[in-house]
């Protein structure tokens, strides 16, 4: 019998670059043979006295055999958990790598490499830190150092703070949002390594370089080449992606010294078109052949 899936994009965020992933998925899904549909989250009812996830114009829906998600619309995710549809990559997975401190913690629970990471307590949105607190971070991590957001994407809201100055206006400016302090990897700036791990293999890599910011993203200017890890590289990352669980994941690794790695992010939801095409890996195919032998 033919499988079904649905891949879950977020209805409020139609950009070419979503839509561009979800439509590499559904090829490559197309190809096994998989009937497979584009859903927007914003155009299914979250009825919980339903047993049946319903359509705006009241149509009910069919269960699919799996759901591939592409957003971060956890409750969707849990309530097509709940009515038994395998969801890749699961809600649990989706709501630790979308929160940095949550990843962190969990890395450094299990001894996996990450830079030296101090959470910063919560401020609500009248609070600022005292000056002693910023002189101990300042002690604890140098200068510079990098301040992060727990939540964000693409290299945004992450910072490189230069100065006691430039620290207390931006935490200032941070009230009342969740955020942490990291020492700042000179021998990373403006460099790392995107491993992409489907299973507990890592299938593909490239290096990122962006000679204007320290951040390597694409998005932020950088460019990419491949790159072929070593095993210490390749444990990291697939240690990495099992510590959140992770069906898959692009996990950004930093240049340490002396040939070591850091963890620098682990990406539920990484968008795979700059590392197939730098790559020459189908990226998308080596999930739905993943997907094929965990649901079959």
């Amino acid at each position: 019998m033919k499988k079904t899936g649905w891949i879950i994009v977020n209805g409020n965020l139609i950009t070419d670059k979503f839509i561009d992933y979800a439509k590499m998925i559904q090829a490559a899904a197309i190809k096994r043979h998989i009937d497979i549909s584009i859903m927007k989250n914003n155009d299914i009812l979250l009825d919980l006295s339903d047993k049946q996830p319903l359509h705006l114009h009241k149509q009910t829906y069919t269960l699919p055999d799996f759901a591939f998600f592409i957003d971060k619309d956890i409750y969707l995710a849990q309530y097509l958990e709940q009515l038994g549809i395998p969801v890749f990559n699961s809600s649990s997975t989706i709501e630790m790598s979308d929160d940095k401190i949550q990843t962190y913690q969990r890395l450094t629970s299990l001894d996996i490499p990450i830079p030296h990471t101090i959470i910063a307590p919560k401020i609500y949105t009248k609070g600022v830190l005292s000056d002693d607190y910023l002189q101990s971070i300042i002690h604890k991590l140098g200068i510079p150092l990098v301040v992060k957001e727990a939540f964000g994407s693409f290299g945004e809201q992450v910072y490189l703070v230069n100065n006691v100055e430039e620290l207390k206006e931006l935490t200032n400016n941070l009230q009342g949002k969740p955020f942490l302090f990291q020492s700042y990897i000179s021998s990373s700036h403006g460099r790392d390594i995107r491993l992409q791990v489907v299973g507990n293999e890592v299938i593909a890599g490239m290096e990122r370089n962006n000679n204007q910011d320290f951040r390597a993203n694409i998005t932020n200017g950088g460019d990419m080449k491949p790159f072929t890890p070593d095993q210490k590289a390749i444990n990291i990352a697939v240690d990495a992606a099992q510590a959140i669980n992770a069906d898959f994941a692009g996990v950004d690794l930093l240049f340490g010294p002396e040939n070591s790695y850091f963890v620098c992010e682990i990406n539920a939801n990484a968008h795979i078109r700059n590392l197939t095409e730098c790559t020459g890996v189908n990226i998308a195919d080596k999930m739905i052949t993943y997907i094929e032998r965990k649901i079959r």
